[in-house]
């Protein structure tokens, strides 16, 4: 089972991003994206790629965002 961190400070994106990490993303108590990962965010959008042709633009203020990592 994987355990999920939350992403809150550009340092956890930067992270993310720097590591490929997979991230999970809901929206309204909803996944609305899995197993992706950070191509790019800003203050406002956070980008994720979750395969070749899957780019989505989430916004920080209506989704969060989860880091996750497998349970060992």
């Amino acid at each position: 089972m994987a355990l999920l961190y939350r992403l809150i400070t550009d340092a956890d994106f930067q992270e993310a991003l720097d590591k490929e990490k997979k991230i999970r993303v809901f929206q309204d108590n909803q996944i609305i994206d899995n197993k992706a990962i950070i191509v790019r965010f800003d203050e406002q959008k956070i980008v994720t790629q979750a395969s070749v042709g899957d780019i989505t633009y989430h916004t920080r203020q209506t989704c969060e965002f989860f880091l996750l990592k497998a349970n060992k």
